[in-house]
């Protein structure tokens, strides 16, 4: 792994770069002005910036969001994320119905699913899109819940497989968390986004619509996330930028070192090519 790496210098390596969000290009409260400003560059210089969330939202929910907060559109070509992959997952098990487990504001996720919604005894399955309440809520508050679900058999189709995100200074649960508390008591959990392929394969495909060859030589991702943005990455064959001030940082305090970011990786059998505390050009 590289000393702390500036996307200046890996430009005249890649031509494509799927770039997470949070953690990345804003921490949970506001935008990070710096990594906003590499992927402007790294456009300029001639490269595809395609950004790879693994929000619950469709990607023009997670856009017109991205502008609400003051990002300038000119830093990224174009957006998909997990909610898009889920879609249609969603749509292939309507009408459900669905037990919702998640909050309202994450409903547009449904609309032309034809999915409908109903009480836990009535469900088919769960659709999960995160904690009702993440800013103050944990997973295990959901047990007696999760637990009722696993013994009727529900599956529970899981809209962002994040474990935890930064928001400000600190972590905060997501979906993801619901999911594994779930298998852990026995459910069957379907995800679609990163680390999964699914999420990947409609990337090459949006690529490939804006005219881009998916050469996975020529591709680089950047994330925060190092079971989801790294091993995603790892298992597609695609070189990546760890981020470590994103969820990692309370784990990697003080300057800077590429090997602390290593030995972490390695924990989980993951590997980084390169690595930074945040995103600069």
């Amino acid at each position: 792994m590289s000393a702390a790496a500036r996307l200046s210098a890996l430009q005249p390596d890649y031509d494509v770069i799927l770039c997470d969000v949070w953690g990345v290009i804003r921490d949970g409260r506001a935008l990070m002005p710096d990594a906003l400003d590499a992927l402007k560059r790294f456009r300029a210089a001639g490269g595809t910036v395609l950004l790879l969330s693994n929000s619950p939202q469709r990607h023009d929910w997670l856009l017109n969001h991205l502008a609400e907060l003051g990002a300038d559109a000119s830093s990224w070509d174009g957006a998909v994320t997990s909610g898009d992959a889920i879609f249609e997952e969603l749509s292939r098990r309507a009408p459900g119905p669905a037990y919702k487990l998640g909050p309202d504001y994450d409903d547009a996720l449904y609309e032309g699913t034809g999915l409908k919604f109903a009480p836990l005894k009535d469900a088919a399955f769960i659709s999960c899109t995160g904690l009702i309440d993440f800013e103050t809520e944990t997973p295990d508050q959901y047990r007696d819940l999760l637990t009722e679900a696993a013994l009727r058999r529900l599956t529970m189709v899981c809209a962002n497989p994040d474990i935890v995100v930064q928001v400000g200074g600190a972590l905060r649960y997501c979906a993801g968390a619901l999911a594994q508390l779930y298998e852990t008591l026995g459910g069957a959990v379907v995800m679609a986004g990163k680390p999964h392929p699914p999420i990947y394969e409609l990337a090459y495909r949006r690529l490939e619509a804006l005219g881009m060859e998916a050469d996975r030589s020529r591709m680089l991702v950047i994330g925060d996330g190092p079971k989801t943005d790294i091993a995603g990455a790892q298992g597609e064959g695609v070189d990546a930028l760890f981020i470590t001030g994103g969820i990692t940082g309370k784990r990697l305090t003080g300057a800077f070192d590429a090997s602390a970011a290593a030995n972490l990786l390695a924990e989980d059998a993951l590997s980084a090519r390169y690595a930074a505390p945040a995103l600069t050009w």
